[in-house]
């Protein structure tokens, strides 16, 4: 397990500040990535393995982006409280307060 000098000295390489349960908390943490970074260079020379992301083989399965119909932009634009110019109409990003001047954004 790593001592409280060396958790206190990664602490502060990362600039965190611990309290006393947080570093006997991650000085366990710590020790076990430690141990595992040990197993795999038990392994030897990884070269010809070839990296990986996950373990088994994945594809996209997200459908292909073509267009297709949609609502009316009338039966969308009729609860919206300001409309103009077709799309609805947002304050500026940059405004605040009652007083600002509203930015004409069409969808």
């Amino acid at each position: 397990m790593l001592s409280r000098e060396q958790v206190l000295h990664v602490a502060k390489l990362a600039r965190l500040e611990l309290t006393g349960d947080e570093i006997e908390r991650f000085g366990g943490e710590l020790s076990k990535v430690l141990d595992h970074i040990e197993k795999i260079g038990e392994l030897g020379d990884l070269a010809d393995i070839e990296p990986t992301s996950h373990v088994v083989a994945v594809e996209n399965v997200l459908r292909d982006d073509e267009p297709r119909p949609s609502w009316p932009r009338e039966k969308v634009l009729a609860p919206a409280p300001d409309v103009a110019q077709g799309g609805f109409r947002v304050p500026s990003p940059g405004a605040s307060g009652a007083a600002t001047s509203a930015k004409r954004e069409a969808v």
